[in-house]
């Protein structure tokens, strides 16, 4: 079985309804290969938060939806890490937002790829982080 530490970035794609685009097709092979039981999915804690903040700010849904996706999160029982802090400063000294650097620290940590479509994190992070595989 393969192991990622997957970013909301990834994530969040599991959740839109739209986007077939080559971007959001790898990220939702991701999705078919975690529910198959062929890919374990490591994530820092704070992923819940940041998928739910991106729904209600950036897309702008609602209430019931936001409770929708909340257990939606919950059901999905991802391996949550707490992300080690003098990892995360290391990656915030190097040009992340903390929030980006939890992601590569808990990924270092472990010694696990980081998935992610985030660009920076992609930049800064180069040894540790990749885009989603097809």
């Amino acid at each position: 079985m393969r192991e990622y530490v997957l970013d909301a970035s990834i994530v969040l794609t599991w959740f839109i309804e739209e986007g077939t685009s080559l971007a959001v097709r790898p990220a939702r092979r991701l999705r078919g290969e975690f529910e198959s039981g062929d890919l374990s999915v490591v994530a820092p804690t704070l992923i819940h938060l940041e998928v739910l903040n991106v729904a209600a700010r950036r897309w702008g849904w609602g209430p019931d939806a936001l409770q929708e996706l909340a257990e939606a999160l919950y059901d999905l029982s991802l391996d949550l890490v707490e992300p080690d802090l003098t990892t995360v400063a290391k990656w915030v000294a190097a040009g992340l937002t903390a929030y980006d650097a939890a992601y590569v620290a808990v990924a270092e940590s472990a010694a696990i790829p980081l998935v992610t479509s985030d660009e920076t994190i992609l930049s800064v992070a180069s040894r540790i982080a990749s885009r989603p595989p097809g």
